[in-house]
């Protein structure tokens, strides 16, 4: 059976060992250079084991490369990402770098929320019969085994269709008036609406449909609270 492979668009992502935070937490943002031009800060004081763990040569901070479109003028104004959706994001990167893709794609961002696991949206996805594993499979059926030799950048970019389900979401939550963070069911619809997609298409292979959307849709703005003993 013949393999579809997407296009990937190459967008500059950046690392920084001492990015100032008054949080020493997460920020991410673009570089002023860069295509969106505008910063979209995401803050956490909950992922430097995280970091530590997967990217030991840096300290706690790190700056991610995201999409911010040019009339978010404003950090303030920007809505945060929760500790979970912001976990979900770097497993996604992980995972592209796993399978030796160039760029992390729709397909990689659905892995991301799986491998994390706690959130709202992957326990609803896991209930719903689709795993980490059915989507990694999926995941090469569709747009085949990479034959690089050597695994993709440790930040791989974001394909241009990762970059819309970014915009959505911070679009999504902004229209929604609601306070709060954008939690991990953002990023999962967000890319359930990007319908030409790898991972819209992963994710209809599995058994999502509207119906299910609608569903988890109406948690959009709850996040689990885990109980610590």
């Amino acid at each position: 059976m013949a393999t579809q492979r997407l296009s990937f668009f190459p967008i500059a992502i950046s690392t920084s060992q001492s990015l100032p935070s008054k949080r020493h937490g997460y920020c991410l943002s673009l570089p002023s250079s860069s295509l969106y031009g505008n910063k979209l800060l995401l803050e956490t004081s909950n992922l430097s084991r995280f970091v530590a763990k997967y990217h030991p040569s840096t300290t706690a901070t790190v700056s991610f490369s995201l999409p911010a479109k040019p009339e978010r003028t404003s950090s303030e104004k920007s809505p945060k990402w929760s500790a979970r959706s912001i976990k979900s994001f770097a497993m996604g990167e992980v995972e592209a770098r796993k399978l030796k893709y160039p760029n992390t794609g729709t397909e990689s961002l659905l892995m991301g929320i799986l491998v994390e696991g706690t959130s709202q949206a992957a326990k609803f996805l896991r209930a719903n019969g689709i795993t980490h594993f059915k989507v990694r499979e999926e995941t090469v059926d569709l747009l085949g085994k990479s034959d690089m030799l050597y695994p993709g950048p440790v930040r791989p970019p974001l394909t241009i269709q990762a970059q819309r389900v970014l915009d959505w979401v911070v679009d999504e939550k902004l229209k929604s008036g609601e306070s709060g963070e954008i939690t991990t069911t953002y990023l999962l619809l967000g890319i359930w609406s990007e319908k030409q997609s790898a991972g819209h298409k992963i994710l209809a292979k599995l058994g999502f449909n509207d119906e299910k959307a609608k569903e988890i849709a109406k948690y959009i703005n709850e996040e689990i609270v885990l109980n610590h003993k």
